[in-house]
């Protein structure tokens, strides 16, 4: 029997990045934290939520229909993406539903994590850049078809055989009402971790909101907290 002591380390906790497919700011750090948690050896939870959920319990309102900080955030979403050099559009509509694109990222989830945060980005690219509209479930069937077309292995990785099969199975479970539940409680889940915005981080037990507290973030990895 081999008694020695293995020097392997436990894997560390990856961070859980809560976000809502209608928020600008959600949006930006989805351009920034995946690169962030593989500098200090860190996995990604992409948890999708949604924000009208989280302000019925908190009394918030979305950013832009706030008396006064709705002209700075409009004008914040902007400099911010600028300041990442990352492009950005505030569509129209604006804000819109976003249970069709959060309850295809949980389906994706379930068959493979790095599969949904693929699609996760992409979706994000659709809305705040190309100003597509989210709100239609066929704007995340057409995505994530698009994601396979561009790699076969996308289809793979989620058990289907193409970018077809992927529409098809991907569409026949937003229509079923498990994803409705799952997405249900995803946000009670958030809720009860203390998530009260977009985008919405923790950590080793630790919170952060908002993508302006990405370098505390960062900083805390490095550090072991501070």
């Amino acid at each position: 029997m081999n008694t020695e002591l293995s020097n392997e380390q436990p894997p560390l906790s990856p961070i859980q990045f809560y976000f809502d497919f209608s928020s600008p700011y959600g949006y930006l750090a989805s351009t920034q934290i995946d690169a962030l948690a593989a500098r200090h050896g860190r996995r990604v939870v992409w948890r999708p939520i949604l924000l009208g959920v989280i302000f019925r319990t908190t009394g918030a309102a979305p950013l832009t229909e706030v008396p006064l900080k709705g002209d700075y955030a409009r004008r914040d979403f902007a400099r911010s993406a600028r300041f990442l050099k990352v492009p950005f559009r505030l569509p129209a509509p604006f804000p819109v539903p976003s249970q069709a694109p959060a309850r295809a990222t949980l389906w994706l989830r379930e068959r493979d994590p790095a599969a949904a945060a693929e699609f996760a980005r992409a979706l994000y690219r659709a809305y705040f850049v190309d100003g597509r509209d989210i709100a239609a479930p066929e704007t995340s069937l057409a995505v994530a078809a698009a994601c396979a077309a561009a790699d076969r292995r996308f289809a793979e990785r989620c058990g289907v055989a193409d970018a077809d099969a992927l529409y098809a199975e991907l569409g026949a479970a937003l229509a079923a009402p498990a994803l409705k539940e799952a997405l249900k409680a995803e946000c009670a889940t958030a809720l009860a971790a203390g998530v009260f915005g977009s985008p919405f981080f923790i950590v080793d037990g630790e919170a952060f909101f908002g993508v302006d507290r990405l370098p505390q973030l960062e900083h805390w990895l490095a550090e072991g907290g501070f």
